[in-house]
């Protein structure tokens, strides 16, 4: 008879003693199901008695651990993480512990249990399996393997880093697995050791699991049978003892300095772990994940990643109505953003009719498609015939004629203004009555766009990210004339594509280039101010941004950087505003004419590049013509700050005056499409987050501002309290 344990982990016996467990049900996946309060430990501790029971009574020989997706944290769920108050990590603690002994029963019973992977196993998941005693996934796309947890501030409570470290040794757990929180498709995972074994087919892979159980009856874990010594040794052992000094350093080089409690915790749980035995290795482990899941930044990367970015990728902003996704989108671009967005109509199986001005430049347009889903085949993410369809749904066409009837349009045409009216006047034309368009520009006014047609309700913009098989966000953009039925088709059409759509009002620069554009004035400020160039880089390494302010400047290009001030100074003059200066022009002014040192594409910017475009170095003359004695007096703590402030500040602004929707929809814009420092949780939470909260952070501020110039001023929505 079926027997269904807490957390839905169902049983089947069958007439060979053959048990199939399958993890079933949302207690397995959502991460806002506390683990052990909703019967993860306790529906693995009564699957542990019955098949203790079995084996005792010879109706049970084994067992197979069917994984169609696991991905909780093994000791604390959202709320858990989110919650204050004290004995938190006490209740954690306790949880881990739950799990541990429900694990390390199962992997102890005498008889074999093999884990067969057919969806993504994350963190709890890949612990599950790796209590298992021999691990096969089936290698189809979707099914990855990683204790990815580190990555949102939180370290494995389940095994994670004991049965890594005795598995694989403790420089490569922590270098393959712990430290980088990737998820590794099944070939990689069976290479690092991860796996076992991996099949074509689920069938193909409980085969494989029934031979394992049939050739090993008394089945043990590695590190559970006499004489095992962990790969690589323990910090007892020259080799390793030598190798440890080097691991905080690189670390370092990982993190750049930024605060990162959770690789910290997870370098010194894995040292630890692998002196001792199991048992006091699952509590070495389970203190550091309790010290770490109750800190701030933890649960500011969880507020973030399971809070408010999956509000905004459910469309938190969406007027309502009934969803409308169009079935035919044209195109208008064939370039490479053009190219990125009709791949990603086409892999959401939307018909796509890519235009250009001409045969051969909508054919390379297709060339450019193709190429994105070789990458993608590459990656897992699609398979050979997935491709093909994907591919088969793209047209390309020199004819905005060959647009008829296509039920949405996005024009993806050079960043100029005339050229898109153009466009717009002659396609709205063209396709179907009543059609969605949509304009995919980083700087102009979209409602100016609207001008050109004759139902400018009907269009807004869609901010694509490059490249946009990568990016995830889509900036959306409503135009003063845009209607709410039109907003809505644009938030279903973003979602179908499976990114994250924001909502941002038509104000200059919407809201991520207005934001970014903060940072990057403020990192040339410091060079102007006679701050060595490599510290403004390392400030904005040590805030936690993957690049440095001056290397991001030369791949976007000083000359762009100063046509969108331009144009931002021409507007407020024609509004009737004083243009205020900021210190980073006169240094962009001065890179681009007394120096001609555009950028990276020209070879020069404030790096030097060699003939391939690889950075070599700061340009030296930085140095010469901006330095200044005296100004490494600045502490770092100012700089790492300064660059921080300078995007909250205008983030804050620009939710408190509604130009973006919804704190939801600032952090994902903030962390998906500006890389936001992760740790901070996004500008509101960093703001709100900060030592004294948010008095504490205005207070901060104002100091910034007596120091540095009136443009750290905190806005009067700060000051009253209240980040918007």
């Amino acid at each position: 008879m079926p027997h269904t344990p807490p957390a839905a982990l169902t049983w089947h016996r069958d007439d060979d003693g053959l048990v199939t467990l399958t993890c079933d049900g949302p207690a397995w996946t959502r991460p806002d199901a506390p683990a052990a309060g909703s019967g993860i430990a306790a529906a693995l501790a009564d699957a542990a008695d019955r098949l203790a029971a079995g084996a005792g009574d010879g109706t049970v020989r084994g067992a197979v651990l069917r994984v169609p997706g696991a991905r909780f944290h093994a000791a604390a769920g959202l709320d858990e993480v989110l919650a204050d108050g004290p004995g938190r990590a006490d209740r954690f603690l306790a949880a881990s512990r739950r799990v541990h002994r429900a694990l390390r029963r199962l992997e102890t019973l005498g008889l074999p249990v093999v884990a067969v992977v057919t969806g993504p196993a994350h963190d709890g998941g890949l612990e599950l399996a790796l209590a298992c005693h021999h691990r096969i996934a089936v290698d189809r796309p979707g099914v990855t393997l990683g204790l990815p947890g580190v990555t949102l501030g939180l370290t494995p409570s389940g095994g994670g880093v004991v049965r890594t470290v005795r598995l694989l040794g403790v420089a490569s757990a922590l270098n393959d697995v712990l430290l980088p929180g990737t998820r590794h498709r099944p070939g990689e995972a069976a290479r690092l050791g991860l796996v076992d074994a991996t099949a074509p087919t689920e069938e193909d892979a409980l085969a494989l699991a029934r031979d394992f159980i049939d050739g090993h009856r008394d089945a043990v874990q590695p590190w559970d049978a006499p004489g095992y010594r962990i790969p690589g040794g323990t910090p007892a052992d020259p080799e390793l003892a030598a190798a440890l000094p080097s691991f905080p350093a690189l670390l370092r080089a990982r993190t750049g300095g930024a605060p990162a409690p959770a690789p910290q915790a997870l370098l010194a749980a894995a040292v630890e772990c692998s002196q001792v035995g199991v048992e006091a290795a699952a509590d070495v482990e389970a203190r550091y994940a309790a010290e770490v899941a109750t800190g701030r930044i933890a649960a500011n990367l969880t507020r973030a990643f399971h809070v408010d970015i999956p509000r905004a990728r459910e469309g938190v902003s969406r007027p309502a109505g009934p969803e409308h996704v169009p079935a035919s989108v044209a195109v208008l671009g064939a370039g490479m953003m053009g190219a990125g967005i009709a791949a990603a109509c086409a892999s959401a199986g939307l018909r796509v009719v890519l235009t250009d001005v001409s045969e051969e430049a909508a054919r390379r347009g297709l060339e450019r498609v193709a190429a994105t889903f070789d990458r993608a085949v590459a990656r897992g993410r699609l398979t050979a015939g997935e491709r093909r369809e994907a591919l088969a749904r793209v047209t390309p066409a020199a004819r905005l004629a060959d647009a008829a009837g296509c039920e949405a349009v996005i024009e993806a045409v050079t960043e100029d203004l005339a050229l898109k009216q153009e466009v717009f006047a002659e396609v709205q034309h063209v396709a179907a009555p009543g059609a969605l368009l949509a304009t995919n520009t980083s700087t102009l006014p979209v409602s100016t766009i609207a001008g050109s047609v004759g139902r400018p309700e009907d269009l807004l913009g869609l901010h694509f990210f490059s490249p946009v098989d990568r990016m995830p966000l889509v900036e959306i953009v409503r135009g003063r004339r845009t209607s709410d039925a039109t907003l809505a088709r644009g938030i279903d059409l973003v979602r179908r594509l499976r990114k994250t759509p924001v909502v941002v009002r038509d104000a200059r620069g919407f809201f991520t280039s207005a934001v970014i554009g903060r940072r990057l004035d403020e990192g040339v400020a410091m060079l102007a101010e006679g701050i060595a160039p490599a510290s403004v880089e390392q400030a904005a390494r040590q805030a936690g941004y993957p690049t440095g302010v001056l290397a991001l400047l030369d791949e976007i290009s000083l000359t762009l950087v100063q046509r969108i001030r331009a144009e931002a100074r021409a507007g407020a003059e024609a509004a009737g505003r004083a243009w205020q200066p900021h210190p980073a022009e006169a240094v962009l002014d001065r890179m681009t004419g007394e120096f001609k040192r555009p950028g990276r594409a020209a070879g020069a910017g404030f790096y030097d590049y060699d003939a391939d475009g690889r950075r070599t170095g700061l340009w030296p003359g930085l140095r010469e013509h901006f330095g200044r004695d005296g100004a490494g007096d600045v502490p770092l703590r100012d700089l790492t700050e300064r660059l921080l402030f300078a995007e909250t500040l205008q983030a804050l602004r620009l939710l408190a005056d509604g130009v973006v929707a919804s704190r939801a929809d600032a952090t994902a814009g903030a962390l998906l499409g500006l890389s936001f420092p992760a740790w901070t949780g996004g500008p509101v939470q960093y703001a709100e987050n900060y030592e004294g909260g948010l008095p504490g952070f205005a207070a901060r501020a104002e100091e910034l501002a007596a120091r540095y110039g009136e443009r750290f001023a905190p806005p009067p929505s700060l000051l009253s309290g209240a980040p918007a």
